[in-house]
Parts: structure tokens; sequence; C-alpha cells
């Protein structure tokens, strides 16, 4: 479905993407990145297509001074060029004296983006300077390292809240880095308080101070919830750089989303990505990036955000616009019942443009549409079948009432409609008892052992196995496999990879309903299912069943 684009009027046209995830994004509580995984994030940056990849801070961060020594010799980038980031002279020293402003020269990256401060408060009280020492800093560095051939970008620190303290202070930190040779000159809105009309303002009041020909950027924080508005805003106003990190990594409430970022320019105000030079410059003519490519670069978006999050350990933000898993699902079916006519009656744009794809859900809020389409997406053609849709959305509405989900447990969820459709479910084995044992031999502390027993028939045959394992779930679920994998070989691929439990009910205490929700893979691919019981073991069990049974379905095996 068509994405309506409106050219901005009155701002560049186009912007340069500037990717700091490996730094700005690095101070998220909770990541931690080794040397190792930069080098393994910088490929998937340069893939996704942004100009320029800032590795972090030599001189100041042993672990990124051995990144850039490292990333010299491993890295092979396509599309971004590498940044090193630093600040200016210390106060009273010589530019060439300052041994991190060397660190910054010695990582041997084309380009150096500089912090400055632009707030005066911040130069009196933090540098413990006067604003001329502070002016002079940023000119020596910048004269230095433009000297040494390097392209610099100067990051103007706390630059909105300097603005309003001491306007004519905060121009002037700009005018001594543009008068040096600074390329770009980015506006920071560290604190992150800023709304969009007043980025908008100010960035408007600069440009029209420095100049139309002046390469201002945009590096917002989201601690007013507004980053990537501040961003767009800022853009609209007349910047043409902007700053950000994937999936919106970052100190305290993070930074820019720089995924959304792109997504809002491209898509829905028809700016192109620039190449890694601005117009006027000498890299102008480069090749453009990927994302530059046209709305077909941003395919990628879902796959490198997702691939990110896996790097960094931290578990993708599902409702996260545009890429997040639930960016494009649908619960409520009144919206089922429109999307089945016209997907763009409840859709923003057409999920494909950034690589991700519309889901529905199923729950106590589905209609007969929403199971018809859920149905679709899961292979069934349930159209005109209008009994069968009566029954499988009652069956949905009974089943939630008792403590099911099928938001989450789309295997399960299959595995009812092929019991309608079908008229049974698959009969891969027959259970005839199963039990689990946990014991500790010692007091607390004593590591306890768990035993599970699984006798049942499969394949013409009566089977007794017994799994032991660090709990009566995977003891279970060894029990089981044990039990299967002669007959069915294909179970040796499947791997428990995700296991949650919620106890529902909480006030009836140990008498309450507990749902479990087990997320299995088979190497290539994923799916979830959900069990319901008196208490987790039994609960489990049915998860772990409905996940086997469902994956020898999907890979087309025969019950034996």
């Amino acid at each position: 479905m068509p994405t309506t684009v409106q050219p901005l009027t009155g701002a560049a046209s186009g912007f340069q993407v500037y990717d700091t995830t490996l730094r700005d994004g690095a101070q998220q509580e909770g990541i931690n990145l080794s040397v190792a995984d930069k080098l393994a994030l910088a490929p998937l940056l340069d893939e996704l297509g942004v100009g320029f990849i800032e590795g972090g801070w030599p001189g100041a961060v042993p672990k990124d001074t051995e990144f850039f020594r490292r990333a010299a010799k491993e890295l092979d980038l396509r599309h971004a060029l590498l940044a090193a980031f630093g600040a200016t002279r210390k106060a009273g020293t010589r530019a060439g004296d300052d041994p991190q402003v060397r660190a910054l020269l010695d990582a041997e990256t084309p380009v150096v983006t500089l912090v400055a401060k632009s707030d005066i408060r911040h130069v009196e009280r933090a540098l413990r300077t006067t604003g001329a020492e502070n002016l002079a800093m940023i000119r020596d560095t910048v004269e230095l390292l433009v000297r040494e051939g390097r392209r610099v970008m100067v990051d103007a620190e706390h630059f909105f809240d300097g603005y309003h303290a001491d306007r004519a202070y905060a121009l002037e930190a700009l005018g001594a880095a543009l008068a040096a040779g600074a390329e770009v000159l980015v506006l920071c809105d560290t604190n992150g308080g800023m709304l969009p009309r007043g980025v908008g303002e100010v960035v408007t009041d600069v440009a029209g101070v420095l100049g139309a020909g002046v390469a201002l950027g945009m590096h917002a924080h989201n601690d007013s919830g507004c980053a990537v508005a501040n961003t767009v805003a800022a853009v609209e106003a007349g910047c043409r750089h902007v700053q950000g990190t994937v999936n919106g990594y970052g100190e305290r409430t993070g930074n820019a989303d720089l995924l959304a970022v792109v997504a809002n320019l491209e898509l829905k105000l028809g700016m192109p990505v620039l190449a890694r030079g601005l117009p006027g410059t000498d890299d102008e003519d480069a090749p453009a990036p990927v994302l530059g490519a046209g709305v077909r670069g941003l395919a990628e978006m879902t796959r490198v955000a997702h691939a990110i999050s896996e790097i960094t350990n931290i578990s993708p933000f599902a409702r996260q616009p545009y890429v997040g898993t639930s960016a494009f699902a649908h619960k409520a079916g009144l919206h089922a019942s429109a999307i089945r006519v016209d997907p763009d009656l409840y859709q923003h744009m057409d999920p494909r443009l950034v690589g991700n794809d519309m889901r529905m859900l199923v729950s106590d809020m589905a209609g007969r549409a929403s199971v018809e389409l859920k149905g679709r997406e899961l292979g069934f053609d349930l159209a005109g079948q209008g009994e069968v849709l009566s029954r499988v959305t009652q069956r949905v509405k009974d089943a939630e009432a008792n403590g099911y989900t099928f938001e989450a447990a789309d295997a399960s969820f299959a595995l009812l409609l092929a019991e309608e459709v079908e008229g049974r479910r698959p009969q891969y084995f027959a259970v005839e008892s199963w039990r689990t044992i946990v014991e500790r031999n010692g007091g607390r502390g004593t590591p306890a052992t768990a035993e599970a027993t699984v006798k049942l028939r499969a394949g013409g045959e009566r089977v007794v196995t017994v799994g032991e394992g660090n709990g009566p779930v995977d003891a279970l679920g060894h029990a089981l496999r044990q039990a299967l994998v002669r007959v069915y070989p294909l179970l040796e691929r499947f791997e428990l990879i995700d296991f949650k439990v919620r106890i529902l009910d909480s006030m009836h205490g140990t008498d309450a309903v507990t749902r479990v929700l087990i997320e299995t893979s088979d190497g290539e691919t994923s799916w979830s299912t959900v069990g319901v019981g008196p208490n987790v073991i039994e609960a489990s069990w049915e998860a772990l069943t409905d996940a086997y049974i469902w994956g020898l379905r999907h890979h087309g095996v025969l019950p034996g």
C-alpha cells in the first residue's frame, strides 16, 4: 500500500545519518559492549547504510582505543566512515600536547567528532575556566585536527540549555568551531528536556544567524519522550545531519531512535539520505548509502534492529515504532473487520517497506474477522466457513477466560484451528502417564536433582523413558524427547529457547492458576505455545507437548 510523501519546504533536500550506537548507545544501563561486540555491530550498521559510525572515545576508554586499532585492520566498511569521539583540549594546554587530542589522531579515523561546551554555566562550573578560554580550546583543537587532514564535526554539548541561559555565548561557541574549520555543527539536547516547537525555534534562529551554507546537526536525548520528534523538528527547521542510536539505546531514557528518525524523514517527508558528504563538500558525489537508495533500502531495518538486539543482549522492544513485533499487530475485532477489506484503514504504512509484517492477534477481543485473518496467516483458509469461525471464536473466548492467551502462542492457536478444521488434533503420540521427582540430599545450598518418567505410545510401540534435568520441567522435556526421538528424529533439532511463567489469580496463593509460555526453535525458526494448569509443571507439560506436535506438523512429518 502506498505511503503519502510530503516533501519538506524550506529545508535541505536531504539529510546525513550519523550513528552513535557504539559510544552513546553503549552508555545505556545494562549494555556492556566488548571490543568483539563492537566489531560485530559495525558491519550491521554499515549494512543498514548509515554514513558515519562513531566508534568510541580513544585515549579515555582503553577498550575504545583497542577497537580503533583492530577496526583499521579488520573492518571493511562499504558505506560508512568511522568517527573517533573526544573532547577539546584541556584548559591551559596546547592542543598538540594534550594526550587525549593526540589519541584522536592516533585512532587514524577520517572523521573526528569533538564535544565542546556551549553552555557558559558548564564552562565556568564544570570546566572551571573562562568563556574566552573555552572558545580558544574549541578553535585550537579543531584547527589542529583539520591541519592533520581530519573531517571535524563539533557536538555543541548542552546547546539548547546554554542557548536559553546565554544565547550570545552559545552562538559564539558555534562560531569558533565554524571559523576553525568544523564541517558540521551539531546542536545537542544533552539533558533531553526540549519539545519540538522549541527545537524548531532555536534551529531556525541559529540557521538565520550563521547563514544558509552552514551545516547544522541534531543530537537528541529522550528524557521528554520527544527525541525522534525533536530530531524531525530540527530537520524541518534546517538541520541536515541527524545523530542517534539504533533502537534508541542510550543513557537514562536513551537517544533518538535512528531507525524511526530515518523512516519518518524518508517515508513521511520524502527526504533522501545524503551520502557521506553534504552539498558543497568534496564528498558530495560519493555513492549514497543503502538507506538513501530509495525506500527499498529501508527494508533491512527490522532485521538489522533485531540482530543488533541479539549482540547487545537487550530484548527487542515489541512496541518500537516501525520495527517492533507489535508495530503492525492488530487485536480488536473492529480493526480486523476493516483490515480484511483494506489494510490501509488501520495501518499508517505498508510494514514491508521497513522489513516488518502485519500480525493478527487472537484474544477474547477477537471477532470472526480476526480469526479468519489469523487463520489465513497460519495457512488455514476459513473464508465462507461461518460455523467453524463461530466455534473457534467461542473457544478462544472460553479459553482466555480460563487463563490461556493466544496472542503470543501462535503454534497453540494453529493446533486449535487444525482440530476444528480437520476434526482432530494431530496424533503423533498418545500419553499414558508422566511424573516428576525433585530430590535434595543435604541441607540448604545443596543442589536438588530432578527426574521425570514419561510413558507413551508412538510408532506402534509403548515407550517408557526417564530424563534428568536442572528442574522438573527440564527433566520432563528430556524424557519426552527421548521417548519420541527414535520415531521422529527431527526432534533432535528442537530446543527450548524461552520459558515464561505467570501466576494468575495470585490472591488464591498456592491454589492460583499458572500460565506458561514456551518458545521452541529448530535452529532456523521458532514458535510459541501456551499451557495452563494448577501448577507450573502441568502447565509446562501442556506447552511442551504442543511445541513438539506443532513443530512436527510444521515440518510436514506424518504421525508414526
